[in-house]
């Protein structure tokens, strides 16, 4: 898995998500992209595919594409629509972006995401959490934070892994 982050200038939320499509069938991987406000690190990303990959192999994915499901768990929602608030929109936008292929071809990995890079401004936007979106998203009160040992992301962490006990 690699994640490609910068900033994108969307004037066209269909083209940009058609070039995303476009690498994704050229190099036969997995593209997907993420509003890197609502994401809490690379750790959050590895277990929404961890988890995605595992309910597919068992039959158990609610999405027919393997974006989708991974996207489904990084937002830790069964329902797409919910799902895609943590996708990317129109306007100026932190992302991140997912390019993963299921069977571990680097090589495909790489080229993908060399492809990738080319639609994105260049610059660490994994670092620009927006802690009360993402708390807003995943309704974590200040209560439940004071209350646990852990931080932010430890939460997020067990949203999505809590996805597969809600099913």
């Amino acid at each position: 898995m690699r994640l490609i982050e910068g900033d994108a200038e969307i004037d066209d939320l269909d083209a940009f998500l058609d070039d995303l499509n476009a690498v994704a069938a050229d190099h036969g991987v997995t593209v997907q992209a993420f509003d890197a406000r609502y994401v809490v690190g690379r750790t959050h990303l590895e277990r929404a595919v961890e988890l995605a990959d595992r309910a597919i192999a068992r039959g158990e994915n609610v999405a027919r594409e393997r974006g989708v499901e991974i996207l489904l768990y990084a937002a830790g929602r069964r329902q797409i629509d919910d799902a895609l608030a943590m996708g990317v929109s129109e306007g100026k936008t932190p992302v991140v972006v997912l390019v993963s292929d299921a069977d571990g071809d680097g090589s495909a990995e790489q080229a993908a995401a060399e492809a990738v890079t080319e639609l994105l401004d260049p610059g660490e936007t994994l670092e620009t959490t927006d802690a009360e979106r993402v708390r807003s998203f995943f309704d974590i009160t200040e209560a439940e934070l004071a209350a646990v040992d852990g931080d932010l992301a430890d939460l997020v962490a067990e949203r999505v892994a809590l996805l597969d006990v809600e099913k």
